[in-house]
């Protein structure tokens, strides 16, 4: 299945205020990082041993994501990294007031369980993704900003992911986050070649996420099951949804008011359209017709026609 849009228009939209989230707007936990065989997402929180410690180096960060202790860290300020940073299992990363910046290097979640990042802003993490999620269970990406700046002048090879989720990962939420100026936004596995590594995984919602000025993959998945809905797509330059090689997406209540399509040629996914979506001058091309038409869990819709005030009032930074 193609599901892919094109920008019809050429231009750079400056990244504008964001006004003050609308009070319906509900920015709990929902999707298949709550609603899962493994049991909600909780990161750091713990009812009888969770620490909760503020940091401001980035040494003082290494120091507390690391282990399995349960640990709710705040992050305050800059955090200019010189490797990447490997994110222990009961942990949450919350940065405060208007949110911490991540530079330099990004974020691992690898071979770890129970992890929530929030409120941080990863900016131009160079040959690398900003976040990768492998081989990991019950994560929740929630209120971030990502971008890498250069787009679209430095190529699409100079940034890797914004936040990829591969090699068997699960029951995972990504919502409320801002995605702008880049190039290869989010991928769900990662290789045509790992059928036998990830088929049966990769459970991934997506939900009221605002990408701007981007690419491609907002997400594209392989082997998985994505349910994606109530997200804006702005000035996408080729795919936005695009399911491939046995992959299925649940397709609901999303709004890409100055898109239009194309696709590439590896082997098409599946998809199904629930809910009502606005693709504004954009088609649509589904080549298979999948089974994945309902999810587990229990979810409310932004109507279309409040969409778009609504994610880019809520999503992002300084909103939690």
């Amino acid at each position: 299945m193609k599901l892919s849009f094109f920008t019809l228009s050429a231009s750079l939209l400056g990244a504008s205020a964001h006004p003050k989230p609308p009070k319906h707007a509900d920015f709990s936990l929902v999707g298949f990082a709550k609603d899962n065989p493994l049991g909600p997402t909780t990161g750091g929180y713990h009812r009888y041993k969770g620490e909760t410690v503020t940091v401001t180096t980035p040494a003082a960060l290494i120091s507390a994501v690391n282990g399995t202790t349960p640990r709710t860290i705040y992050l305050s300020g800059t955090f200019n990294l010189t490797a990447r940073l490997a994110i222990g299992s009961n942990k949450s990363l919350i940065g405060t007031r208007k949110g911490a910046t991540i530079l330099s290097k990004g974020l691992n979640i690898n071979s770890q369980s129970n992890v929530i990042i929030r409120n941080l802003g990863i900016r131009g993490i160079i040959g690398d993704d900003g976040i990768t999620i492998r081989n990991s269970t019950r994560v929740w990406i929630d209120h971030n900003e990502f971008e890498s700046g250069g787009f679209p002048a430095l190529g699409p090879d100079t940034y890797d992911g914004q936040c990829d989720i591969i090699r068997a990962s699960d029951w995972i939420t990504v919502s409320w986050n801002y995605f702008h100026d880049h190039w290869k936004s989010s991928l769900v596995g990662n290789s045509d070649a790992l059928r036998d590594v990830d088929l049966g995984h990769l459970h991934v919602t997506y939900h009221h996420n605002y990408w701007r000025n981007e690419g491609t993959r907002g997400p594209a998945g392989r082997f998985g099951h994505q349910h994606i809905y109530n997200n804006l797509y702005e000035d996408f330059l080729y795919q936005a949804i695009h399911s491939r090689s046995d992959n299925q997406v649940l397709v609901e209540g999303n709004d890409s008011p100055n898109t239009s399509p194309d696709g590439d040629y590896e082997l098409d996914g599946f998809a199904n359209l629930g809910a009502r979506n606005d693709w504004g001058p954009a088609t649509i091309n589904i080549t298979q017709v999948g089974n994945f038409t309902r999810v587990p869990y229990i979810y409310k819709l932004t109507p279309l026609k409040e969409m778009a005030k609504v994610v880019k009032a809520g999503a992002g930074l300084g909103k939690i």
